[in-house]
């Protein structure tokens, strides 16, 4: 760990120089070696998830594990993405001039190294890598375990095409061995590692942030909630909270607690119920809506319809289940996502200006939505290229953190002999 930590602070110095023409032929590079190697990454992939099948691993984590053509274009398309978006390393912002002559602003300049501690995912190395190469970083990744082949063979394109495009194969480095005490190590090395970036379940998380002696950006889970408010249309209501749940059950972007506003609850609960039904999500309903869903025969003959409890109020299932309430209106609406949600994304579906602006100003989230679906909380569909993971802190970096997040501010100051009286 060590030799990685003294590997990745050399080229750091080399990658904080580098032109913008030459990160983005690795990122151009990149993105063609992924496509043109499709078969031995999911070759390598296959052996990772029929080893975590064997070891009785949970379905929606083996579904995390999962790197199908469609993840690898993603990651593809991501690093085309960041290539052709501006290069922010050494731009300067807010320059004043000030009464003594002197003018002052302020310089983006990269952090450094990062460590990068992540489970499951293996798409993660390519979003990490490809985002610390565009930030003029250094990265030390270290996966999960269960993704060990899948990462080594990522790992293996991104250094070559770091090395065809003239840059230090160092600038990003795999952790090669699954030894937890890896883990302790590099979260430990101030002298190597300039913050740290722990993506998975909340249990590690609250490791790394408990026992790390560097600076940490962290999002511990994913509770995101839909509002539908009165007025709302509810067709479109309707199609955006099966979208926030169902599109994939596993991100930590899908939603898990829908609450409905009671003058809207009749009309759209038995839509929504049906559609959630057809699709196996067991409903855990506070007393209000499980009385709207029970009183419709045809839904709950096929419902699976529970009676909530306070910790669902609090729960990322990153399964089919969800949580739903009836709610007096916004206030109220706006009360619950504050006290339960992780602060991660909510969304309000609503016809009311006047309600969608006070969501937005008054939720205390990283991300806030009006009419679409939390789903959208990425950065690849922000228009960042990628992402390193969602922070839900609030220095530093918030949200999806993309190039920007990854990179730090330096005052700088123009003179022309001025001195201080």
């Amino acid at each position: 760990m060590t030799g990685l930590g003294f590997k990745a602070k050399t080229a750091s110095a080399q990658m904080a120089r580098a032109q913008a023409a030459i990160k983005n032929r690795a990122l151009r590079g990149l993105a063609s070696l992924l496509r043109q190697n499709l078969a031995p990454l999911q070759a390598a992939n296959q052996r990772d998830l029929d080893r975590a099948s064997a070891a009785g691993l949970a379905g929606p984590l083996l579904d995390r594990l999962r790197l199908g053509p469609k993840d690898l274009e993603t990651v593809a398309l991501g690093c085309e993405q960041l290539a052709a978006m501006p290069d922010v390393i050494g731009e300067i912002i807010g320059m004043k001039q000030q009464p003594s002559g002197i003018r002052v602003g302020q310089m983006r300049v990269p952090i450094g190294v990062f460590g990068m501690i992540y489970e499951s995912r293996p798409n993660v190395t390519i979003e990490a890598a490809s985002l610390a190469i565009k930030s003029g970083n250094a990265c030390i990744l270290r996966g999960g375990s269960e993704a060990i082949e899948s990462n080594k063979a990522l790992a293996a394109l991104v250094r070559q095409a770091l090395t065809d495009a003239g840059l230090p194969a160092d600038a990003v480095q795999l952790v090669p061995i699954t030894d937890r005490e890896a883990v302790g190590l590099l979260i430990t090395m101030p002298q190597y590692v300039d913050v740290i970036i722990p993506r998975g379940g909340k249990g590690l998380i609250e490791r790394i942030s408990r026992d790390a002696r560097v600076p940490v950006i962290k999002h511990l889970d994913g509770n995101c909630h839909v509002y539908v408010d009165d007025p709302c249309d509810v067709a479109m209501a309707v199609t955006v909270a099966d979208n926030a749940k169902t599109q994939k059950y596993s991100p930590c972007n899908a939603t898990e607690g829908l609450l409905v506003a009671q003058g809207v609850a009749a009309d759209f609960l038995p839509k929504i119920a049906a559609i959630y039904a057809a699709k196996g999500v067991e409903m855990r309903c506070d007393a209000a809506s499980a009385h709207i869903l029970r009183a419709q025969p045809a839904i709950n003959s096929i419902a699976k319809i529970t009676a909530a409890t306070e910790q669902d109020w609090y729960e990322e299932y990153l399964a089919p289940i969800i949580s739903i309430k009836v709610v007096a209106g916004i206030d109220e609406a706006i009360a619950h996502i504050n006290q339960y949600s992780s602060h991660h994304t909510d969304a309000i579906l609503t016809r009311d200006h006047l309600h969608a602006q006070r969501f937005l100003r008054e939720v205390d989230s990283a991300s806030v939505m009006v009419n679409a679906s939390t789903r959208f909380a990425d950065g690849f569909e922000f228009g960042l290229g990628a992402e390193i993971g969602i922070s839900t802190d609030k220095f530093h970096a918030r949200g999806p953190v993309g190039i920007e997040g990854l990179t730090s501010l330096k005052y700088v100051v123009l003179g022309n002999g001025e001195v201080r009286a």
